[in-house]
């Protein structure tokens, strides 16, 4: 990568300098912007929406380079938990295992597919006084059973930033669907994603793409046993022919297709993939793990106990903080006077989360807010 690519990469956000709430929402870049008004303004001239749908192929190219899954393997989708739901909806009759520590987009879908009798949900059971223990594949061996069809995991963890080791999950795992929610992951660390059957990831936070982005990935197994349960007109044969009739659903990712996606959603996420690409997933990880580093030292060193994983490859751009106890709210409502933004998890935990545009000094003076230094 030259340094000019890295500078136009840097040059092209313009977030407030102690955003450090990434983990959140990712503001986009200005040629996101640039790509949503211009796809508006071209809908607005009355342009054939053939010409606007076209940005749904560049998405899905880029998706798939980026996540190594086949180009006939990813769709597009607006939400990690609508991607969720499509898969839950989907599962073949069993049982899924899922942590109840996972965000609620991770569980939700599951919970209403087991309402809807689709199948049934076993939570992870839980670490001896650890309640918000990561998934590990040691925890999740010992947990399946022949009636477990599914196991679904965050590849970080929302709370922590810890990473979840793909390829031991796979091997714990074995022949069931290994389902990843990768939205806390994908695009800042370098990952086998195809160690996954259903990769789900929305594109507002860590890509930078806006709300209304994201996409789904299927392995081969996950292709053979998911059911289109979900899946609309646009996701079956000859989908232009309106006889009346229901059409077999096409046969790869795309069966999981709802309806036309916006063209301006697919844009968005297409001109953040192509941004990443132009540096680097590599070069964006290396730049957090240093800016993630140099805060948990930080952290320590002004008497904030860390409550995220220190080693190097264990953690991804999540570092968290504790603080007083019911003192979280009070603390996040002090840094944003100090111009930082960062989260208040429970009442005793101040999660931050730092991306590659995120500047050394950014740190430096987030520490004197938490600190309350003039």
């Amino acid at each position: 990568m030259s340094s000019t690519a890295w500078e136009r990469y840097l040059a092209a956000f313009r977030e407030p300098s102690g955003y450090l709430n990434f983990a959140s929402y990712g503001p986009p870049s200005q040629a996101v912007v640039d790509t949503i008004g211009g796809l508006a303004q071209a809908a607005a001239d009355g342009e054939a929406s053939a010409r606007l749908h076209a940005e749904d192929r560049r998405a899905l190219a880029a998706v798939s380079r980026l996540s190594g899954f086949a180009p006939d393997a990813v769709t597009l989708t607006s939400s990690t938990s609508l991607g969720l739901f499509q898969i839950a909806f989907g599962l073949p009759p069993g049982e899924v295992l899922v942590s109840a520590a996972e965000f609620p987009s991770n569980l939700y879908a599951w919970w209403r597919s087991e309402e809807a009798g689709l199948t049934r949900v076993r939570t992870l059971p839980p670490v001896a006084g650890v309640p918000l223990a990561p998934v590990t594949a040691a925890r999740v061996a010992e947990a399946v059973t022949a009636d477990t069809v599914a196991v679904a995991v965050s590849a970080v963890d929302f709370r922590t930033g810890a990473r979840a080791d793909l390829a031991a999950l796979r091997d714990a795992v074995g022949d069931r669907l290994l389902i990843v929610d990768g939205i806390q992951g994908f695009g800042v660390i370098e990952a086998d994603w195809t160690l996954a059957d259903a990769l789900v990831v929305g594109g507002q936070k860590w890509l930078r793409a806006g709300w209304g982005t994201g996409f789904l990935a299927l392995s081969p197994r996950a292709l053979e046993r998911l059911r289109p349960l979900l899946g609309g007109w646009t996701g079956v044969e000859e989908a232009g022919l309106y006889d009346g009739r229901p059409h077999p659903a096409l046969p790869g990712a795309q069966r999981l297709s709802i309806t036309n996606a916006s063209p301006f959603s697919s844009g968005a996420l297409a001109t953040a993939l192509e941004l990443l690409e132009s540096v680097g997933v590599p070069t964006v990880g290396r730049r957090i793990a240093d800016r993630t580093g140099q805060l948990s030292t930080a952290l320590t060193d002004a008497g904030f106990p860390v409550l995220s994983p220190q080693e190097d490859g264990a953690r991804a751009g999540i570092v968290v903080a504790h603080v007083a106890d019911r003192s979280a709210p009070t603390t996040v409502a002090r840094l944003a006077e100090r111009g930082v933004t960062a989260t208040a998890h429970g009442s005793d935990r101040v999660r931050f989360s730092v991306h590659a545009t995120t500047s050394s000094s950014a740190v430096d003076a987030a520490i004197d807010a938490l600190k309350g230094t003039p």
